[in-house]
């Protein structure tokens, strides 16, 4: 199995999430031995924001792109071809201020590509092609599970789940620890522990798969 994880947290060796993504690969690794791993943090390697030129190249026929329009799409291109490659995907990141980081924001601007990560049929349809298998670790500081009072402001999930299900992802895994921060000790504690408990299962799922 090849898995493709990327990190996005800024807090670098304090981060909740990168921890429990080291945990969830840890995990799989002693189960999957044959595990290969392409990694990359978003927090230091972080794509470059869109601009005028990405934009109009990447709606130009590659057969008429400039030699300026394949510079400018040369490291999107790569990171493209490093997710087709992946057949399973583990994205970790923080909640900031009720979304993504702009970091992972700027990794999906460069990896939502025309006839890479999604083609469009004859009949005009969509088609994704990423691996299905993703799983999402997020770190939020309050609660936002359903039902709670501060549910409605997570625009986190929903985010997620449109970009990557046109990519082809139609039913990625979420595994949330939350609440984080703005809670006492004892539901931070137990907020970790629900976490690793989810991935444990989750690291199960796939090895057996």
């Amino acid at each position: 199995m090849k898995l493709f994880h990327v990190d996005a947290s800024a807090k670098r060796e304090w981060s909740n999430s990168r921890a429990l993504s080291r945990h969830f690969i840890d995990l799989l690794k002693q189960q999957r031995p044959d595990v290969e791993v392409d990694y990359l943090d978003v927090s230091v390697d972080t794509p470059a924001h869109v601009d005028e030129l990405f934009t109009v190249a990447t709606y130009t026929p590659e057969a008429d792109r400039t030699p300026a329009m394949k510079q400018a799409l040369e490291a999107s291109d790569a990171l493209c071809a490093r997710l087709l490659a992946a057949d399973a995907y583990v994205f970790a990141m923080p909640m900031y201020n009720f979304s993504m980081p702009s970091s992972f924001k700027a990794f999906i601007d460069n990896i939502v590509r025309t006839n890479l990560t999604y083609k469009i049929g004859e009949d005009g349809s969509y088609v994704g092609q990423l691996a299905d298998k993703v799983l999402f670790i997020t770190t939020r500081g309050a609660d936002l599970r359903p039902g709670t009072p501060f549910s409605a402001m997570d625009a986190l999930t929903p985010a997620l789940r449109a970009a990557f299900g046109f990519m082809g992802v139609a039913a990625p895994t979420f595994v949330d620890a939350q609440p984080l921060t703005f809670s006492a000790a004892e539901e931070r504690e137990a907020a970790l522990v629900r976490a690793k408990a989810e991935l444990a299962a989750v690291a199960g799922q796939w090895a057996a798969a």
